[in-house]
C-alpha cells in the first residue's frame, strides 16, 4: 500500500453511519457535508442539519471537534440535545494489574450530551479525550418537528 492509501485508510475509519432499531450511530471522523452525502443518514437528520446546524456550524467541521468544544447553552446544544445525543469518548483511566503496578490505557464511556457540555476543556484534555462515536435516538429524531 502506498503512503496516500495508508492515510485514506486512517481517516475513514471512523468515518461510518450505522442504524439499528433504536439509535443512529454516527462516526467522530465525518464532517456534516459527509453526513449530508451519504445515502444511509436519514431525510429527516438531513433535513435537521439543514435548518438548524448549518446555522450554526461549518459544512466541514467534524462532528469530533464539534461535540468534543460543545458548549451548554449555545443553539446547537439545544439542537442535539432535542434529539436526544449521546457521545461514546475513550478517555484515559489507570488500570492496575495482578501483581499491583498499575498503567495507563484507554476505556470507553459514554456520556450524554449534558454530562460531556458540563465537562470543562481542562478536564476534557487531562483525560485525555478522544471522541469516537455520536449516538442519535431515532425516537428523539421522530419527536423533533422541523
Amino acid at each position: 500500500m502506498t503512503e496516500q492509501n495508508i492515510k485514506n485508510t486512517k481517516d475513514d475509519d471512523f468515518k461510518y453511519v450505522m442504524m439499528d432499531t433504536g439509535n443512529i450511530y454516527l462516526g467522530a471522523k465525518c464532517t456534516f457535508m459527509d453526513l449530508m452525502e451519504h445515502e444511509m443518514v436519514p431525510f429527516k437528520l438531513k433535513a435537521i442539519m439543514t435548518h438548524y446546524v448549518f446555522k450554526e456550524a461549518d459544512a466541514e467541521t467534524t462532528l469530533e471537534s464539534q461535540f468534543y468544544y460543545m458548549e451548554a447553552g449555545n443553539f446547537l446544544y439545544e439542537t442535539f440535545l432535542q434529539l436526544r445525543t449521546k457521545v461514546k469518548v475513550n478517555v484515559l483511566s489507570e488500570k492496575k494489574n495482578l501483581f499491583g503496578k498499575t498503567k495507563m490505557q484507554y476505556t470507553e464511556k459514554i456520556y450524554s450530551l449534558k454530562e460531556l457540555a458540563a465537562m470543562n476543556l481542562a478536564k476534557k484534555k487531562a483525560s485525555g479525550m478522544i471522541v469516537s462515536e455520536i449516538i442519535i435516538s431515532k425516537l428523539g429524531m421522530m419527536t423533533f418537528s422541523v
